[in-house]
């Protein structure tokens, strides 16, 4: 693949600023290492997300109170009146606009406020999200598409083999420390999916497709790196990538 790109493929799209109460509605056990929790209410009404790795930040409300504070924009930046909540980022999935409903994955191993909400919140419980503020997009016309991610990229992977409308190959590098949180995703043909021991040794082994196509990961911030740095050499160039840090070891409230 030539390095020889000076612009960047995965677009950015911004939209208007919209924070919302939204109810606990239903939780599942979807494998041994994950929960999914659905949230929703009328104010989840023209919900607005168009990239598969959008993220949301979920609002645990404060002790006490029925609802947390949700932040307004002022000045360009989000302002809270008030105590400000605890957040968490998420990947938010199956938006449906009939039920006004929207679902996220909780990793179980992760622990945190966050997770000890998702486990034990009653039913019916109020909580925030805020966002996406906006999205990164995709072109659907490249030859081929590369996909890394650990546990905290499932989501965002699971997202885009759903929603993303293309004919071109695609291929799925996934790590997973307990080989029972696999999911059985739907492919075709041109899917080359497959769950890996490590991610940078499945960068180094995979002969990547001819042609321009694009290369995504979502990872610990150490291993982002250091996937960044094996797709460089082989020659993927930095406009043909996006390799974000979702998490860092070590650190409790990493912001994407």
């Amino acid at each position: 693949m030539s390095k020889n790109h000076s612009t960047r493929i995965m677009e950015r799209v911004r939209h208007p600023f919209r924070a919302r109460h939204v109810q606990l509605l239903a939780r599942e056990e979807i494998s041994p290492g994950f929960i999914r929790l659905t949230l929703g209410s009328e104010e989840m009404a023209e919900f607005t997300s168009v990239g598969f790795d959008d993220h949301v930040k979920l609002l645990l409300p404060q002790e006490g109170q029925e609802k947390p504070h949700l932040p307004e924009m002022r000045d360009g930046r989000p302002h809270f009146d008030g105590e400000r909540p605890l957040m968490r980022d998420y990947t938010p999935i199956n938006y449906c606009p009939e039920q006004k409903t929207v679902q996220l994955d909780f990793a179980l191993h992760a622990g945190g406020p966050a997770l000890d909400w998702a486990l034990h919140a009653p039913i019916g419980q109020w909580a925030g999200l805020a966002g996406p503020r906006g999205s990164m997009v995709l072109p659907a016309d490249l030859p081929w598409y590369v996909l890394f991610g650990d546990e905290t990229a499932i989501p965002a992977i699971e997202r885009f083999l759903q929603t993303f409308q293309t004919s071109a190959q695609i291929i799925v590098r996934v790590q997973v420390k307990n080989p029972a949180d696999q999911r059985a995703w739907a492919s075709h043909s041109k899917h080359d999916i497959a769950y890996v021991q490590s991610l940078e040794q499945a960068a180094k082994e995979l002969s990547l497709p001819v042609g321009a196509g694009f290369c995504w990961g979502a990872c610990e911030y150490q291993q982002a790196a250091a996937l960044r740095k094996i797709l460089a050499a082989k020659g993927v160039a930095s406009t043909h990538m996006y390799v974000s840090a979702y998490w860092r070891q070590g650190v409790a409230d990493y912001q994407r």
